[in-house]
C-alpha cells in the first residue's frame, strides 16, 4: 500500500488524511481499489477472498457504467427473476436533467424509453418482487400521475394493472422553479408495483427508533433525541430565517464533542451564518431567532466543532415528541401514503460527505432506506438502473447497518459522476456513515466488497466495425453487394463480434474504448472471460490465476441450475506440439482436480477428454458456445 502513491493519493482526497508510515495503516478500514494495481494482484486478492465462501457471496454490490438498456441485458441471464426489489428515479423530461430530445418528441421518446426498460426490469423481478419508481408531479403537464397517467398506462401494460400496490406522496420541500407561472407544487410521488400480487410481500413493521440515542434531563417527557443540523438548503428562501447566530465568548452553551454532552462557556466568540456563507441565499435556519434563543436556555441548542474547526448548530429532535412538542404519532409508518422526506436531506447528505453541493437535488437516503423496509428482505437483491448520485447504495448500507442485513445492490449509470461521486459515495460510507465538510467524523461504517466495470456502447461498436471490400464478391454480386453480401460478411472479423483468432490470447483481447462522455476513444484491453460469465449466466463461486511453461491460466468455477461449471482460459498458439498439448492436459487436469466440476468449458484446441480420472465432465469449447449467445 505505501508503495502504491495512486493508492494514498485516492484516500487523501476521500478525506482520510495523509498515509505516509506502516503506523498510519494500524486499525484502519481504508478502501482498496484495484484499478491501482496490476493484474497478478487482484486476482490474488479475489482468490484469497474465495478460499472460504463463494465469491458472489461475499459481494455486496455490482456498478456497471452503461447505458441502461445494454446493462439490462448484459445482467439478463445471469440475474433474470432474481432480483427482489428496484427503486430507480428517472430523468422526468422537464428540459432541466438527463433527458433531452425535441419538444415535438420528447413525451413519446420518454415513454418508450421507459416502456422498454421497464420491460426487461419486469423479468429481472422475482415472482415477489416490488418496483418503486420517483416521478415529479408532471413531465411538462403531460404525464400526470392519476389513473389516466401515462407512465402509470405503461406500468399498467408491463406489470398488469392488478399488480399495482399503492402511490405514494412525498412532501420533497424544493423551492419552486423559476419558471413556475401561478402556484408551485412541493410533493412528488412514488409508484409502486408487484410482479406477482398473491405473492408479494408488504413488510409492516414498528416505526425504527435506532436513531435517537442520546439522553439528557428531558428524557422521562420527551424520549431519547438525535441531533439534525439546524440549517437546511434547498428549500424556499425566507428573509426572516437568513441571520447570523451569535454567541458571545463566556457564554454558557451546550456542547457536544462527538461522545458527551457539556454545559460550558463558550471559548470564543462564535458567528455561525445557514450554510456557512452569509452571502448563500440558498440556506435559512429552520427555527426564528427568538425560538433559537429559548432553544439555548432551555438545552434544546447543541453546538459543535467538525474537524476543520468550524462551529456547527444543532437541536434535538426527540423520540417522543415532535418538534413543537405535540406527541409523535405511533401508527404504523408503513401505513400512510405521505412520506415525509425532503430534498434538503439528500442535499445536506451529499455535502457533508463531500465539503460542498456536487449534485442537484439528489433523493435522501432515508426515502429509499424507508421504501426498502417496506418491499425488500434482510437478503434481497436491491436494483437502481437510473442511479443519479448512488443514494440506493447508500441506503442499502445504512438499512444493513441498522438491521444486521445482507442485503446487495446493484447499480447502473452512465454519466461521468459515476467516477466522480458514485464510487467515492460508496467508498466513504463504507468509511463511516457520519461526515461533515467531507471529514469522517468516526470509523463506524459497514465495510463493502463491491465490483464495478465499464460496458462497451453501441457508439463503441460503430468504432470497432472494420470493413474489408471483396473484389471478387464485389463483381459477383454487384448491386447486391452492400445488401446481401458485405455488411454480413465483410465484417465477420471485426473484434466487437467476437474474432476468434484473437481469442488465442484471450487476456490481451483490445476494443477502441470511450470511457468519458466525450474525446476520442482509446484502443484498450477487455474482460473477456467476465463477458462470457455474464452470457453463460454464470454465478462465480472462485476465481484463480496461474502460470505454467510461460502461459497465463484463468480458472472460473462457477454455478448454473444447479450444476458446477468450469471455465478455464489459457494462451495458446497454434505452434504448438505434442508435448505442449500434453502438458496443457495435465496442468488444467491438475488445477481442476479440487474443484471435480461437472461441466468444462475450455477455449482453443486441447486434447482434454471428458475422462478426468476419479471423476467426469461435460466437455465444450468456449469459442462456438460464446458467438452464440452474442448472437442471441
Amino acid at each position: 500500500m505505501l508503495n502504491n502513491p495512486h493508492q494514498l493519493k485516492e484516500w487523501e482526497a476521500l478525506g482520510f488524511g495523509k498515509i505516509e508510515t506502516e503506523e498510519d495503516l494500524e486499525d484502519k478500514k481504508l478502501p482498496i481499489d484495484t484499478r491501482y494495481f496490476d493484474e497478478d494482484f487482484k486476482y490474488e486478492l479475489l482468490e484469497k477472498i474465495s478460499e472460504n465462501v463463494d465469491i458472489e457471496d461475499a459481494l455486496d454490490g455490482l456498478l456497471i457504467k452503461s447505458e441502461n438498456w445494454q446493462a439490462l441485458n448484459t445482467i439478463m441471464n445471469k440475474y433474470r427473476e432474481k432480483v427482489q426489489t428496484i427503486y430507480i428515479d428517472p430523468p422526468y423530461n422537464t428540459g432541466n436533467d438527463g433527458f433531452l430530445c425535441r419538444d415535438s418528441y420528447q413525451h413519446s421518446s420518454w415513454l418508450t424509453m421507459m416502456e422498454k426498460r421497464l420491460s426487461l426490469a419486469r423479468d429481472l423481478l422475482q415472482d415477489d418482487g416490488v418496483i418503486f419508481i420517483s416521478i415529479g408531479d408532471t413531465l411538462r403537464s403531460q404525464v400526470r400521475i392519476n389513473s389516466s397517467s401515462r407512465l402509470q398506462i405503461i406500468c399498467n401494460q408491463t406489470f398488469n394493472e392488478d399488480n399495482f400496490i399503492a402511490t405514494f406522496v412525498r412532501k420533497s420541500g424544493t423551492a419552486p422553479r423559476q419558471d413556475i407561472k401561478h402556484i408551485a407544487n412541493s410533493h412528488d410521488y412514488v409508484i409502486c408495483y408487484s410482479k406477482n400480487i398473491d405473492k408479494v410481500k408488504i413488510n409492516k413493521k414498528v416505526a425504527d427508533i435506532s436513531r435517537f440515542r442520546y439522553k439528557d434531563k428531558h428524557l422521562e417527557y420527551r424520549g431519547k433525541f438525535d441531533l439534525n443540523q439546524l440549517d437546511r438548503g434547498s428549500i424556499q428562501y425566507s428573509e426572516s430565517l437568513d441571520y447570523p447566530i451569535i454567541i458571545e465568548k463566556g457564554t454558557v452553551i451546550e456542547i457536544f464533542d462527538g461522545k458527551t454532552f457539556k454545559k460550558l462557556p463558550a471559548p470564543e466568540r462564535i458567528e455561525i451564518w445557514p450554510g456557512s456563507d452569509p452571502h448563500d441565499k440558498r440556506w435559512i435556519f429552520r427555527w426564528s431567532e427568538e425560538k433559537v434563543k429559548w432553544g439555548i436556555e432551555n438545552d434544546f441548542i447543541v453546538f459543535r466543532k467538525d474537524r476543520e474547526g468550524k462551529w456547527k448548530v444543532y437541536y434535538k429532535e426527540y423520540e417522543l415528541v415532535d418538534n413543537k412538542g405535540k406527541p409523535r404519532e405511533r401508527t404504523n409508518p408503513y401505513d400512510t401514503l405521505i412520506l415525509e422526506f425532503p430534498n434538503e436531506l439528500g442535499t445536506s447528505e451529499i455535502e457533508s460527505l463531500f465539503g460542498k453541493r456536487v449534485f442537484e437535488y439528489p433523493k435522501p437516503s432515508d426515502l429509499i432506506k424507508h421504501l426498502l423496509k417496506i418491499g425488500s428482505c434482510s437478503d434481497s437483491l436491491i436494483l437502481d438502473f437510473f442511479a443519479g448520485s448512488g443514494t440506493t447504495a447508500h441506503a442499502v448500507m445504512k438499512l444493513n447497518k441498522e438491521d444486521g442485513g445482507n442485503r446487495k445492490f446493484i447499480l447502473i449509470e452512465i454519466a461521468d459522476y459515476f467516477e466522480t461521486i458514485i464510487l467515492p459515495r460508496i467508498k466513504k460510507v463504507a468509511y463511516s456513515f457520519n461526515w461533515e465538510d467531507g471529514k469522517p467524523q468516526d470509523e463506524d461504517g459497514i465495510g463493502i466488497f463491491f465490483k464495478y466495470q465499464y460496458l462497451e456502447q453501441y457508439e463503441d461498436t460503430l468504432d470497432n466495425i472494420e470493413l474489408k471490400e471483396n473484389k471478387l464478391a464485389q463483381n459477383l454480386f454487384k448491386d447486391e453487394y452492400l445488401i446481401k453480401y458485405f455488411l454480413e460478411f465483410e465484417t465477420r472479423d471485426s473484434p466487437y463480434l467476437l474474432n476468434i483468432d484473437k481469442l488465442k490470447n484471450p487476456f490481451a483481447y483490445k476494443l477502441k474504448v470511450n470511457l468519458s462522455e466525450v474525446g476520442e476513444p482509446k484502443e484498450m484491453i477487455v474482460d473477456i472471460p467476465e463477458t462470457f460469465n455474464y452470457l453463460l449466466g454464470l454465478k462465480v463461486k472462485k476465481i484463480k490465476r496461474r502460470r505454467d511453461n510461460g502461459k497465463t491460466y484463468l480458472f472460473v468455477l462457477g454455478e448454473k441450475e444447479g450444476r458446477d461449471y468450469a471455465i478455464v482460459w489459457r494462451e495458446y498458439s497454434d505452434q504448438w506440439k505434442e508435448e505442449d498439448f500434453k502438458k496443457d492436459k495435465e496442468f488444467i487436469k491438475q488445477e481442476l482436480q479440487e474443484w471435480k466440476p461437472q461441466v468444462v468449458y475450455v477455449n482453443g484446441q486441447s486434447i482434454l477428454t471428458p475422462n478426468f480420472g476419479d471423476f467426469q465432465v461435460e466437455l465444450n469449447y468456449i469459442e462456438p458456445r460464446f458467438k452464440r449467445l452474442m448472437e442471441g
